[in-house]
């Protein structure tokens, strides 16, 4: 019975606290379940009017709080902030709001976590710190285009844990990057701050070049297995002699500095292949100073230690650069005497001597530089284009006296320099390599040498390969065109194996589709045959190896010299002169036009002394039996004497002309003209006459004009003049010119082309426009007109030229058809 009051009492005691609770809910049907909850309730009564206050707004219905949307950096700056308080502070921070163990956003804003943070790669590049404690996985570091005043001191701190030396050039060497110190410990907590013991690699390859470094720590040596050092377009002065003890290196490259001597030790590098020294301040080579007696060690055993016991091993080479294959010291102030000629690196593949004063001062030690060059077994390419070098250093017994000269190369760049075609084919005749004097960018083949002299006119190989077939086809015996073709249908027809092709492409084969060359197929064969039935004899020939006489200055003589069959060709009508070079400057006597007897005729730029000199001999010719019949008229490279000799009794000479060819006479706007009688006395002294109008007055047939390698420029070619040359005109008996090259000259406007072109606007054709093939190729045009395009040309060249458009694919791809319609288009 004392247990049912107890229950009874506890009720009674907490009725007298429900009602105001009963009275504050809505809901009086649930006393049971209020007996433990008024407890609770109770005490929270002073927080009902906030839940008064929040109760309007259904929250039930409410739609969800949609998640900040955030981009990638910031969701990498979020979860890197996170991270790195999750480690500072073990314990949890606050209830999450969405934003991991953050109470909100601006805890996990990336523009201030960046100041914490390490400096990311900018544009794909990483700071310098960066790159150097990467540099400890890889082996390999580049520091280029950073504006370094030297190698920064953090590359031997971190990887050799050395302090440099401070230099001279740099007073205070600016910190690699300041504000990473305390970021990268924090980022690193926790974590290895650089690769294991096991994964780290020695330093094998270092780039620094565009920087500003004038001076190099001597303790560069330190690191001995380097095998690539790239410091080009830097400002270094000196290099430390411990340099030198970087014996793993094979590939150095100190271009475009201002060194101007280099320690004697590294041409005792035992591993280097390849060393660019050019664009330098240096004065001589010794290749052989670290092996000379007067030397601290001996080479032959040079293997010490450097650096106490842990230093590097340092082992020489008991021989000058014993595996170097390229050298380049170009554009140095180097000269054959300071090149130790005697101990050159005997597996050289490519030396590049270009523009250095080889033989300034003294130029008797340049032909024993090229001897030594020459006794090189593996050398391929020798360029010493713009060097001060000439025909003296290629003695004429060169190839001859020496067994092994050249045996390998393919390469000779000689270009713009002293030295002479005539020179080297004298020096280089006894080589068993075919030499070639054509400059392409393609490699040579195998037993060919190409050698380049003068100015460098690059070709394209199918500009070679034209040229290769047309010497082919000139060279075959072709009698005619009718008797060529029948022949040819006749052995098509017996030999079944063959194609049978049609006579007219038999023709474009042999180059037989044109008057001149057909005209040019006769004369080979005419050539060909007159020099095997009836040879030349020594006593026929006026100056082969006899002394000038009085006779052979006279006008019988000069006339009896151009009817010979080794300048003029009757059956085709042809008078070829020789060339005539300029006199060389070193002795005043040095000089003879005489031909020698052993050299084969007017192949080497020699001639008759009897022959007239001017380069365009008028007079001489005029006076020839076959002057007034005369089709084709040669003058290449006649520069002895650079004039024109007319005579007073006509204005116009040679009425049959149809071919005059001037190349590489160097005419220019002006030419000299000379008048003279029959005696041969002048009648006035000489005066300028504009080149152009008086090729038009002198010959009025010309239907083809070679003017290929000349001075002209655009202020010769004025509309006037040049319509006079090239349209027909019966009034003046002028046929019209069909063939003009002006090929290698100085044009820099085509403003007279233009003017004609206009003739051609709402005319499809005009009757005194005759032209089909201009070639402008290797000027220096820099705009090509539109109006060019309304020409009706069948052969348009324009390679070679400043301009950019049109682009190049669009000759090349459809030809001067294709050209001719991208102008138009223009146009339109």
């Amino acid at each position: 019975m004392s247990r049912i009051p107890q229950p009874s009492q506890r009720p009674t005691v907490k009725t007298a606290l429900v009602p105001p609770s009963r009275s504050r809910a809505p809901s009086p049907s649930k006393p049971t379940p209020s007996v433990s909850s008024p407890r609770v309730r109770t005490k929270s009564v002073p927080k009902s009017p906030s839940k008064a206050i929040r109760r309007p707004p259904p929250v039930e219905n409410e739609p969800p709080i949609p998640k900040i949307t955030l981009s990638i950096k910031e969701a990498v700056a979020l979860k890197r902030a996170e991270a790195r308080k999750a480690v500072s502070t073990r314990v949890g921070l606050g209830n999450s709001a969405g934003f991991g163990n953050f109470e909100n956003l601006e805890d996990a804003d990336p523009v201030a976590a960046k100041k914490n943070e390490e400096e990311t790669p900018e544009l794909g590049r990483w700071s310098v710190k960066e790159t150097i404690e990467r540099a400890r996985s890889t082996g390999t570091i580049n520091l280029s285009s950073r504006s370094l005043l030297c190698i920064p001191s953090a590359l031997f701190e971190i990887h050799l844990g050395v302090t440099p030396d401070s230099l001279k050039s740099v007073a205070s060497e600016p910190p690699v990057s300041p504000s990473m110190d305390n970021s990268s410990s924090s980022r690193r907590t926790g974590q290895r701050e650089g690769p294991a013991w096991f994964e780290a690699q020695d330093l094998h390859v270092l780039k620094a070049w565009n920087n500003d470094i004038i001076e190099i720590q001597h303790e560069i040596s330190l690191f001995g297995s380097l095998k690539t050092v790239d410091l080009h377009q830097n400002k270094i002065v000196l290099l430390p002699d411990t340099f030198a003890d970087l014996t793993a290196l094979t590939i150095l490259d100190l271009s475009h500095n201002s060194l101007t001597m280099l320690p004697s030790n590294i041409f005792a590098l035992p591993n280097l292949t390849v060393m660019n020294l050019s664009h330098n301040a240096l004065s001589e080579l010794s290749f052989g100073a670290p092996f000379s007696k007067s030397s601290s060690r001996k080479a032959r055993n040079d293997t010490f230690s450097s650096g106490g016991f842990f230093g590097p091993v340092i082992t020489r080479a008991s021989s000058p650069l014993p595996r170097l294959s390229v050298l380049d010291v170009s554009h140095n102030k180097l000269t054959a005497s300071t090149i130790d000629h005697a101990n050159l690196p005997p597996l050289m593949t490519k030396a590049n001597f270009a523009a250095n004063p080889l033989a300034l001062g003294d130029s008797s030690p340049t032909p024993a530089l090229i001897r030594a060059l020459s006794h090189l077994e593996h050398l391929k390419e020798l360029h010493c284009e713009t060097a001060d070098i000439g025909d003296d250093a290629f003695p004429s017994n060169l190839s001859t006296s020496e067994s092994h000269c050249f045996p390998r190369l393919q390469i000779l760049d000689m270009g713009e320099t002293r030295v002479t075609l005539e020179g080297l084919q004298s020096a280089l005749s006894g080589l068993k390599q075919d030499i070639t004097y054509d400059f392409t960018t393609e490699e040579p083949p195998e037993g060919t040498l190409r050698v380049s002299i003068g100015k460098k006119v690059v070709r394209e190989p199918w500009e070679l390969e034209a040229e290769r077939r047309v010497k082919k086809r000139v060279s075959k015996n072709v009698i005619s065109t009718e008797s060529t073709s029948d022949a040819s249908k006749t052995e098509v027809g017996h030999d079944h194996t063959n194609v049978v092709k049609e006579a007219w492409e038999l023709e474009a084969e042999q180059g037989l589709l044109t008057e001149g060359g057909r005209r040019r197929a006769r004369a080979a064969v005419v050539t060909s045959a007159i020099n095997i039935a009836a040879p030349s004899k020594p006593s026929s020939l006026i100056g082969h190896g006899h002394p000038p006489t009085s006779a052979s200055t006279s006008q019988s003589s000069s006339t009896a010299s151009l009817t010979n069959p080794q300048y003029y060709n009757a059956a085709t009508q042809t008078l070829t002169l020789p060339s005539l070079s300029a006199p060389t400057k070193c002795h005043a006597r040095s000089f003879s036009l005489a031909t020698p007897f052993s050299s084969p005729l007017s192949s080497q730029g020699k001639t008759d002394f009897a022959l007239p000199t001017p380069t365009l001999p008028l007079i001489a010719i005029s006076a020839q039996p076959f002057a007034q019949t005369l089709k084709t008229l040669v003058l290449s490279n006649r520069k002895f004497d650079l004039c024109v000799s007319l005579p007073t009794t006509c204005e116009v000479l040679l009425p049959s002309l149809e071919e005059l060819v001037l190349e590489g006479c160097g005419f220019g706007d002006q030419v000299s003209v000379t008048c003279q009688d029959d005696t041969g006395t002048a009648t006035s002294p000489r005066s300028n006459d504009t080149f152009l109008p008086l090729l038009t007055r002198v010959f009025p047939s010309l239907r083809t004009l070679d003017l290929s390698y000349n001075a002209l420029t655009s202020a010769s070619l004025q509309q006037d003049a040049l319509s006079s040359l090239i349209l027909a005109d019966d009034s003046n008996s002028r046929k019209g010119l069909r063939h003009l090259r002006l090929r290698g000259n100085r044009i820099d406007g085509l403003d007279a082309f233009q003017g004609i072109a206009e003739l051609f606007k709402g005319n499809r054709s005009v009757p005194d426009w005759k032209l089909e093939e201009l070639d402008l190729r290797d000027n220096e045009i820099s705009k090509l007109p539109a109006e060019l395009g309304l020409l009706p040309l069948d052969v348009f060249l324009v390679d070679g030229n400043l301009f950019r458009i049109p682009q190049r694919r669009v000759w090349e791809r459809e030809g001067t058809r294709g050209l001719l319609s991208w102008l138009r288009g223009r146009l339109e």
